[in-house]
């Protein structure tokens, strides 16, 4: 495709066209790795489910993932994502207490054990959420946050939307059953990540096995903790129509993948299921670092400037989740109008980086100028410009 500087006289363009793409393949050796065969593929008795790789978002497995279902009791982690970000605003403290109601008092299901009227700090509530899977904890907190748990579930959609939670409706704080109340694998994976990625001091309390209420200790539902696969959260749920399902996340060599499974028959289903995708999730990829912010992409023509070239950098550190002992044909190639026209300033954003990996949604990066190129003087330009009058070039 072909493209036309303004800045040049008309006559100059006719004689003077700038390519606009140029195509880099980098090294394969640097990029490939020695194997041709395939990656394995994966079955789970899980009527939905997925894999993400934390740091890249890459999707290693995926079964149903946009299917709506009903998500039972992990949709609490919702319910703590707004505590965390009430905490985080200043708006209560870990030792602000919230009284319970009687609505609270009366919730069925899994419990706390909170007494009525009861004045209860924020902490122990999150406690009683993330380990016990409280539901009475849970309205305590939808009420003593939004006054109302109807109040909060609004503000639980309200978040779910800018999270990206595209396939998601909370029509309560806990999960308890109700057919305007689902989410999908997907919405839920993004869940898991950003509550990770925004609170990580108080993201450490999924992995608590335990938690002493009331003289009524109870351990962590969520079978993972207990089996040695890195994991390190985050919340388990079940009810008749959605069996029983899992929120969990896991790190091992400093790589972590987040998954979420539902619809499974028994807990002994969830726990053999979760610890099967985890492990294979941590153990059969690897993150690969393409390119890192900085690197000198490609030296540009420049015209108009004291220096004929410039180095051009990528913007931004790109990495890509792939399987082990697979090789790949990724290309790399770069666009920006050519030659590029002084003045030019270091950093400045002149084109892009595209990325292609078999398998995998396309990619790109900012392309950056690498260096400071002032423009010619008044006498030098006239020249340049009678120069690609005269020659073209």
């Amino acid at each position: 495709m072909l493209f036309e500087c303004c800045i040049l006289p008309p006559e100059a363009l006719k004689m003077h066209r700038m390519k606009a793409i140029k195509t880099l393949i980098f090294v394969l050796s640097l990029i490939c790795l020695t194997t041709s065969a395939n990656a394995e593929t994966l079955e789970t008795l899980a009527k939905q489910a997925i894999i993400i790789d934390y740091d890249t978002g890459a999707v290693l497995l995926s079964k149903n993932a946009d299917e709506r279902m009903p998500t039972s009791s992990m949709s609490k982690v919702m319910t703590v994502y707004l505590v965390d970000e009430a905490l985080d605003k200043g708006k209560i403290a870990l030792d602000t207490r919230f009284t319970v109601s009687e609505k609270a008092w009366r919730m069925q299901g899994s419990k706390m054990f909170v007494e009525l009227g009861g004045q209860i700090s924020v902490e122990d509530l999150m406690r009683g959420v993330m380990i016990q899977s409280g539901n009475d904890a849970t309205i305590v907190l939808a009420e003593g946050l939004a006054g109302t748990e109807e109040a909060f579930a609004q503000a639980m959609n309200a978040k779910a939307k800018e999270l990206g939670m595209k396939n998601t409706h909370f029509a309560n704080a806990s999960g308890w059953p109700d057919p305007e109340h689902y989410s999908t694998a997907r919405d839920l994976a993004i869940l898991g990540r950003a509550t990770i990625k925004n609170f990580p001091e108080r993201y450490k309390i999924y992995a608590e096995k335990d938690f002493t209420y009331n003289d009524i200790k109870q351990g962590n539902r969520n079978p993972l903790l207990y089996q040695n696969v890195g994991a390190d959260g985050i919340k388990t749920g079940h009810t008749e129509d959605a069996g029983y399902g899992l929120i969990g996340s896991g790190v091992e060599n400093g790589r972590r993948v987040i998954l979420v499974i539902n619809g499974l028959a028994s807990q002994k289903e969830r726990a053999e299921e979760s610890a099967k995708l985890l492990t294979w999730g941590l153990r059969r990829f690897e993150n690969k670092n393409l390119l890192k912010a900085g690197a000198v992409i490609e030296q540009a023509n420049v015209a108009m400037g004291q220096k004929s070239a410039v180095p051009l950098v990528a913007g931004q550190d790109v990495t890509v989740t792939l399987p082990k002992l697979v090789g790949h044909n990724i290309e790399m190639s770069v666009q920006y109008k050519s030659p590029l026209i002084a003045p030019l300033q270091k950093g400045q954003e002149i084109g892009s980086i595209s990325i292609k990996v078999p398998d995998l949604a396309p990619m790109e990066a900012p392309l950056l100028v690498g260096e400071d190129i002032p423009e010619l003087g008044f006498f030098a330009k006239t020249l340049a410009k009678a120069k690609i009058l005269i020659l073209g070039t």
